[in-house]
Protein backbone atom coordinates (compact mmCIF):
# COMPACT_ATOMS: atom_id res chain seq x y z
CA UNK A 1 0.00 0.00 0.00
CA UNK A 2 3.11 2.32 0.43
CA UNK A 3 4.25 1.07 -3.06
CA UNK A 4 2.61 -0.46 -5.50
CA UNK A 5 -0.81 1.10 -4.64
CA UNK A 6 1.26 4.64 -5.37
CA UNK A 7 1.76 3.78 -8.41
CA UNK A 8 1.05 6.10 -11.25
CA UNK A 9 0.85 3.71 -14.11
CA UNK A 10 -2.88 2.81 -12.87
CA UNK A 11 -5.46 4.66 -11.24
CA UNK A 12 -6.11 3.66 -7.32
CA UNK A 13 -10.16 2.77 -8.94
CA UNK A 14 -8.58 0.55 -11.55
CA UNK A 15 -6.17 -0.90 -8.85
CA UNK A 16 -9.49 -1.79 -7.00
CA UNK A 17 -11.30 -2.68 -10.12
CA UNK A 18 -8.90 -5.47 -10.92
CA UNK A 19 -7.73 -6.69 -7.03
CA UNK A 20 -11.76 -7.25 -6.24
CA UNK A 21 -11.80 -8.85 -9.84
CA UNK A 22 -8.83 -11.24 -8.59
CA UNK A 23 -10.86 -12.18 -5.42
CA UNK A 24 -13.99 -12.74 -6.47
CA UNK A 25 -12.21 -15.13 -9.31
CA UNK A 26 -9.97 -17.40 -6.50
CA UNK A 27 -13.17 -17.40 -4.05
CA UNK A 28 -11.12 -15.40 -1.39
CA UNK A 29 -14.13 -13.64 -0.09
CA UNK A 30 -12.31 -13.26 3.35
CA UNK A 31 -10.30 -10.52 1.77
CA UNK A 32 -13.15 -9.00 -0.25
CA UNK A 33 -14.66 -6.43 2.85
CA UNK A 34 -11.71 -4.49 3.11
CA UNK A 35 -11.51 -4.21 -0.89
CA UNK A 36 -14.68 -3.52 -1.12
CA UNK A 37 -14.82 -0.51 0.91
CA UNK A 38 -11.38 1.05 -0.87
CA UNK A 39 -13.12 0.66 -4.20
CA UNK A 40 -16.05 2.72 -2.76
CA UNK A 41 -13.74 5.30 -1.35
CA UNK A 42 -11.46 4.92 -4.58
CA UNK A 43 -14.47 6.00 -7.00
CA UNK A 44 -15.91 3.09 -7.49
CA UNK A 45 -19.65 3.07 -8.10
CA UNK A 46 -21.83 -0.08 -5.56
CA UNK A 47 -23.48 -0.73 -9.53
CA UNK A 48 -20.14 -0.97 -10.34
CA UNK A 49 -19.27 -3.57 -7.87
CA UNK A 50 -22.79 -5.29 -8.80
CA UNK A 51 -21.46 -5.45 -12.31
CA UNK A 52 -18.28 -7.06 -11.66
CA UNK A 53 -20.43 -9.74 -9.46
CA UNK A 54 -22.68 -9.90 -12.18
CA UNK A 55 -20.57 -10.55 -14.99
CA UNK A 56 -17.72 -12.56 -12.85
CA UNK A 57 -20.37 -15.30 -12.15
CA UNK A 58 -20.18 -16.02 -16.09
CA UNK A 59 -16.33 -16.19 -15.83
CA UNK A 60 -14.99 -17.58 -12.89
CA UNK A 61 -17.99 -19.08 -12.19
CA UNK A 62 -21.74 -18.23 -10.14
CA UNK A 63 -20.46 -20.25 -6.48
CA UNK A 64 -17.72 -17.59 -6.58
CA UNK A 65 -19.76 -14.71 -7.53
CA UNK A 66 -22.35 -15.98 -5.01
CA UNK A 67 -19.79 -15.72 -2.08
CA UNK A 68 -19.13 -12.20 -3.33
CA UNK A 69 -22.28 -11.11 -3.55
CA UNK A 70 -22.39 -11.69 0.69
CA UNK A 71 -19.89 -9.54 1.50
CA UNK A 72 -20.56 -7.24 -0.76
CA UNK A 73 -24.21 -6.82 0.80
CA UNK A 74 -23.38 -6.89 3.89
CA UNK A 75 -20.76 -3.87 3.17
CA UNK A 76 -23.40 -2.07 1.39
CA UNK A 77 -25.58 -2.28 4.57
CA UNK A 78 -23.12 -0.84 7.02
CA UNK A 79 -22.40 2.32 4.77
CA UNK A 80 -26.04 2.43 4.28
CA UNK A 81 -26.11 2.30 0.51
CA UNK A 82 -29.44 2.22 -0.96
CA UNK A 83 -31.11 -0.36 -2.84
CA UNK A 84 -31.82 2.02 -5.90
CA UNK A 85 -28.00 2.65 -5.69
CA UNK A 86 -27.26 -0.73 -7.17
CA UNK A 87 -29.02 -0.74 -10.24
CA UNK A 88 -26.86 0.85 -13.32
CA UNK A 89 -28.30 4.32 -14.81
CA UNK A 90 -30.13 2.31 -17.61
CA UNK A 91 -31.07 -1.01 -18.81
CA UNK A 92 -30.55 -0.36 -22.18
CA UNK A 93 -27.73 -2.24 -23.65
CA UNK A 94 -25.20 -0.84 -25.70
CA UNK A 95 -24.53 -1.17 -29.41
CA UNK A 96 -22.16 -3.35 -30.87
CA UNK A 97 -19.77 -2.65 -33.60
CA UNK A 98 -20.74 -4.98 -36.40
CA UNK A 99 -17.95 -5.91 -38.18
CA UNK A 100 -16.05 -6.78 -35.21
CA UNK A 101 -19.34 -8.82 -33.98
CA UNK A 102 -19.32 -10.46 -37.02
CA UNK A 103 -15.87 -12.00 -36.66
CA UNK A 104 -16.59 -13.08 -33.18
CA UNK A 105 -19.47 -14.71 -34.03
CA UNK A 106 -18.30 -16.55 -36.62
CA UNK A 107 -15.40 -18.08 -34.12
CA UNK A 108 -17.92 -19.21 -32.01
CA UNK A 109 -20.12 -20.71 -35.25
CA UNK A 110 -16.91 -22.61 -36.08
CA UNK A 111 -15.15 -23.30 -33.21
CA UNK A 112 -17.73 -24.24 -30.46
CA UNK A 113 -20.83 -24.59 -32.26
CA UNK A 114 -20.04 -28.04 -33.69
CA UNK A 115 -19.18 -29.56 -30.77
CA UNK A 116 -21.74 -27.79 -27.94
CA UNK A 117 -24.51 -26.37 -30.01
CA UNK A 118 -26.05 -24.96 -26.43
CA UNK A 119 -22.76 -23.68 -25.10
CA UNK A 120 -22.57 -21.96 -28.47
CA UNK A 121 -26.14 -20.58 -28.48
CA UNK A 122 -25.66 -19.15 -24.52
CA UNK A 123 -22.21 -17.50 -25.50
CA UNK A 124 -24.36 -15.53 -28.25
CA UNK A 125 -26.98 -15.17 -26.99
CA UNK A 126 -26.48 -14.54 -23.25
CA UNK A 127 -22.78 -13.89 -22.64
CA UNK A 128 -22.01 -11.45 -25.79
CA UNK A 129 -25.44 -10.44 -26.74
CA UNK A 130 -26.54 -9.21 -23.21
CA UNK A 131 -23.87 -9.23 -20.91
CA UNK A 132 -21.22 -7.64 -22.49
CA UNK A 133 -23.55 -4.87 -23.78
CA UNK A 134 -24.92 -4.13 -20.01
CA UNK A 135 -24.12 -0.59 -19.06
CA UNK A 136 -23.32 -0.93 -15.21
CA UNK A 137 -19.82 -1.28 -16.67
CA UNK A 138 -18.39 0.65 -19.27
CA UNK A 139 -16.92 -1.72 -21.93
CA UNK A 140 -12.93 -1.03 -21.20
CA UNK A 141 -13.81 -2.18 -17.60
CA UNK A 142 -15.53 -5.09 -18.53
CA UNK A 143 -12.58 -6.09 -20.15
CA UNK A 144 -10.09 -5.31 -17.44
CA UNK A 145 -12.14 -7.36 -14.98
CA UNK A 146 -12.32 -10.28 -17.52
CA UNK A 147 -8.63 -10.11 -17.91
CA UNK A 148 -7.65 -10.10 -14.38
CA UNK A 149 -10.07 -12.76 -13.96
CA UNK A 150 -8.19 -14.74 -16.36
CA UNK A 151 -4.91 -13.86 -14.57
CA UNK A 152 -6.13 -14.96 -11.48
CA UNK A 153 -7.32 -18.56 -12.67
CA UNK A 154 -4.30 -19.16 -14.59
CA UNK A 155 -6.29 -19.21 -17.83
CA UNK A 156 -4.12 -17.43 -20.11
CA UNK A 157 -5.30 -19.02 -23.43
CA UNK A 158 -8.08 -16.73 -23.38
CA UNK A 159 -6.02 -13.19 -22.56
CA UNK A 160 -5.38 -12.18 -26.26
CA UNK A 161 -9.13 -11.57 -27.15
CA UNK A 162 -10.17 -9.96 -23.92
CA UNK A 163 -6.69 -7.55 -24.18
CA UNK A 164 -6.82 -6.23 -27.41
CA UNK A 165 -11.09 -5.63 -26.67
CA UNK A 166 -10.09 -3.69 -24.03
CA UNK A 167 -7.05 -1.52 -25.93
CA UNK A 168 -9.62 -1.09 -28.31
CA UNK A 169 -11.86 0.10 -25.61
CA UNK A 170 -9.18 2.81 -24.44
CA UNK A 171 -6.50 0.61 -22.26
CA UNK A 172 -3.11 1.43 -23.14
CA UNK A 173 -0.09 -0.40 -22.90
CA UNK A 174 1.09 0.77 -19.87
CA UNK A 175 -2.18 -0.02 -17.72
CA UNK A 176 -2.14 -2.71 -19.28
CA UNK A 177 1.25 -3.99 -17.60
CA UNK A 178 0.67 -2.25 -14.68
CA UNK A 179 -2.65 -4.49 -14.35
CA UNK A 180 -0.13 -7.40 -14.46
CA UNK A 181 2.17 -6.08 -12.29
CA UNK A 182 -0.19 -5.30 -9.71
CA UNK A 183 -1.42 -8.59 -9.87
CA UNK A 184 1.77 -10.41 -9.38
CA UNK A 185 1.23 -9.23 -5.58
CA UNK A 186 -2.65 -10.70 -5.67
CA UNK A 187 -2.75 -13.66 -7.39
CA UNK A 188 1.43 -14.78 -7.26
CA UNK A 189 4.19 -14.29 -9.64
CA UNK A 190 3.64 -17.23 -11.97
CA UNK A 191 0.33 -15.99 -12.68
CA UNK A 192 1.44 -13.04 -13.85
CA UNK A 193 4.68 -14.41 -15.15
CA UNK A 194 2.44 -16.52 -17.30
CA UNK A 195 0.49 -13.79 -18.94
CA UNK A 196 3.93 -11.77 -19.96
CA UNK A 197 4.17 -13.14 -22.91
CA UNK A 198 0.66 -12.25 -23.85
CA UNK A 199 1.36 -8.79 -23.42
CA UNK A 200 4.35 -8.66 -25.37
CA UNK A 201 2.79 -10.83 -28.24
CA UNK A 202 -0.39 -8.83 -28.57
CA UNK A 203 1.44 -5.72 -28.33
CA UNK A 204 3.60 -6.91 -31.26
CA UNK A 205 0.67 -7.31 -33.01
CA UNK A 206 -1.54 -4.06 -32.64
CA UNK A 207 2.10 -1.91 -34.07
Amino acid sequence: FGDVWKRKELAPRDRSLVTLSALVANGQAAQMTSHINLGLDSGLKPSEIVGILTHLAFYPGWPNAMSGVAVARQVFTQRGIAADALNAATAELLPVEPQAEARRAATVKENVAPTAPALARYTDEVLFADLWRRQDLAPRDRSLVTMSALIARGQVEQMPFHLNRAMDSGLTQVQAAEVVTHLAFYTGWPRAMSARPVLQTVFAGRK
